[in-house]
């Protein structure tokens, strides 16, 4: 009985020490499987790092009788992210796993992303194995398969442009005025009735007015005479001229009594006749309810000599009395029109009486004084007191708006573009501006849904949609958004969609005075592999802010120069 249990003891030893042999030897030679990371350097797009990884496993280091767990990880300053893993099997082992042959070997594959983290920014991609068999387990070394994350489309400028609605103002303003004399048949004769007229004395307080206003200019007074097209054409051409005549001679007395100089009234007058009014005749036919109107609507198509035309129409006996009544009457005229030109504030007159009397201005007055201003201080204490004294109008809100955002005052912006949507709800502008407060506030969805609702108010939306679209990763969409933009953002994008020598061109003739643009630059020519360049900018990046120095450091983008003395002299 003893010897039987020696006999097993021995038994389970050997099976024991067999296990820990399979073990120790896997772990040995862990050294020899092989990975490929997919990218070679992780990165960063729309928020999230995706990987790739593939292990070629050799022959006859997979134990028939191993179970291993492969788990990937990221490890970071400060954490580290487990990634999904998978378990192959050996032959021998009955379990639902992938197998790998001892003689042949195999391969491990893994896809997938991790959320980013700016500490993510510096740290290691690792493959960790845990090999079991039976009850014995043993942990591999764990494997480093990759440095650090590039996170280049975090230079994202995001300075969403907001949008000020534009002012009607008009400094010379144009003003009208139109009156009719009328005449009795074969007569030229202004007749008192026609004088006392309601038309007439409103053209004449027009010319005393604006005579009178020092900031009103007369532009143009015309005088258009017309006879009737019934009778002998000679006849009409005299009664048209002596109309004109008369027309003329009441004008004179009125700019008299205006005081208007002759030699302007001889400026500004423009005079003319016309013999028969058959225009003016068609027209009135047009838009009377004469019983046989298409009739001579018809006979004024078919002839062109006015006598034949007046000939025809005569015939229609019963019909020729309705137009001797209703519509020649109406011909027999002259029509008079003065033009005034009203002389607005100038500029500087505007722009005090903003501050200092804006009771003198009004809405387009007080939009356009806020848009001159040149600091954001002044332009805000007008657009504020604009909202004051035009409670109703939606456009005072939306620039009391846009200039809180461009002080940074997000509060109040948000409280007067809510006011000026509450007053015309939808407007593109409006919405744009929301969305930039969104975008802004980190609230990226509702951003975006504003400026796509808001494609009508202009290419400043582009622009705005672009940073959208770098932020989602959709580099090429947002080479399109920016394409009537040249800005940091739009040579980031064009980087970031492969097209580095474009980038290169427009970084070019971007302003320089932001140290990120040089910053950009080197970064552009680092992909590009010009190492002159690429010290020469990233020099003139950190004389300019000193902190740039921590993040070329660390920055992948340079990761070939890391080693460069120039380079280490540049940052350290």
């Amino acid at each position: 009985m003893k010897r039987i249990n020696y006999l097993a003891s021995f038994l389970f030893a050997a099976v024991i020490l067999s296990s820990c042999g399979g073990l120790d030897k896997m772990k040995e030679e862990a050294s020899n499987l092989q990975y490929s990371v997919t990218p070679k350097v992780l990165e960063m797009h729309a928020g999230k790092v995706k990987y790739e990884i593939k292990g070629d496993i050799p022959a006859e280091w997979f134990n028939k009788k191993a179970i291993v767990e492969f788990t990937p990880a990221y490890k970071y300053d400060g954490g580290e992210e487990l990634l999904e893993s998978k378990t192959y099997q050996g032959e021998s082992v009955e379990a639902n796993n992938k197998v790998i042959g001892f003689e042949t070997g195999g391969s491990v594959e893994f896809a997938g992303e991790f959320e980013y983290k700016e500490a993510m920014r510096t740290g290691d991609l690792e493959m960790r194995a845990v090999a079991t068999i039976k009850d014995n387990e043993v942990a591999l070394l764990p494997v480093k398969l990759a440095d650090g994350v590039i996170s280049t489309p975090l230079l994202v400028m995001v300075d969403p442009m907001p949008i000020a609605a534009k002012d009607k103002f008009q400094r010379v303003i144009e003003k009208e005025k139109l009156a009719d004399i009328h005449y009795l048949i074969q007569r030229s004769n202004v007749r008192r009735s026609e004088l006392t007229a309601e038309d007439i004395k409103e053209l004449e307080k027009f010319v005393k007015e604006a005579n009178e206003a020092e900031n009103e200019e007369f532009k143009g007074i015309e005088v258009a005479a017309y006879a009737s097209p019934d009778g002998p054409e000679k006849l009409n051409e005299r009664l048209s001229e002596q109309r004109k005549k008369s027309a003329d001679n009441y004008l004179e007395k009125v700019i008299g009594k205006a005081k208007v100089s002759k030699e302007d009234a001889e400026t500004l007058y423009s005079l003319k006749s016309t013999a028969e009014d058959w225009d003016g005749f068609k027209e009135l036919v047009e838009g009377s309810s004469i019983e046989d109107k298409e009739l001579i609507l018809r006979v004024l198509s078919m002839y062109s000599d006015p006598v034949v035309r007046e000939k025809e129409i005569k015939n229609m006996s019963a019909t020729y009395e309705v137009l001797a009544d209703d519509i020649l009457p109406k011909l027999r005229r002259s029509e008079i029109k003065v033009k005034v030109d009203q002389i607005g504030f100038s500029d500087e007159e505007i722009a005090d009486y903003a501050i200092n009397n804006p009771d003198t201005l009004g809405l387009e007055e007080l939009l356009y004084a806020g848009k001159m201003a040149e600091d954001l201080e002044t332009k805000a204490t007008i657009y504020k007191t604009t909202t004051e004294k035009h409670e109703g109008c939606f456009r005072a809100f939306n620039n009391l708006g846009y200039v809180y955002i461009l002080q940074g005052n997000l509060t109040d912006a948000k409280a007067a573009l809510e006011k000026a949507n509450e007053i015309k709800e939808g407007d593109a502008i409006v919405t744009n501006n929301l969305g930039v407060i969104a975008l802004m506030e980190g609230d990226k969805e509702t951003a975006k849904e504003k400026f796509l609702a808001a494609t009508d108010a202009g290419n400043a939306v582009d622009y705005n949609l672009g940073i959208i679209n770098i932020m989602d990763g959709e580099y090429e969409a947002a080479v399109n958004y920016f394409q009537d933009h040249k800005s940091f953002n739009t040579a980031l994008a064009m980087l970031l969609a492969g097209k580095n020598d474009s980038a290169n061109k427009t970084i070019d003739v971007v302003e320089k005075e932001h140290p990120m643009n040089y910053y950009l630059k080197a970064v552009i020519n680092a992909r590009i592999g010009d190492e002159a360049a690429v010290m020469n900018n990233l020099r003139t990046a950190i004389e300019k802010d000193a902190d740039l120095k921590g993040m070329a450091k660390t920055d992948l983008e340079f990761r070939n120069y890391f080693e460069n003395e120039t380079f280490k002299t540049i940052v350290e």
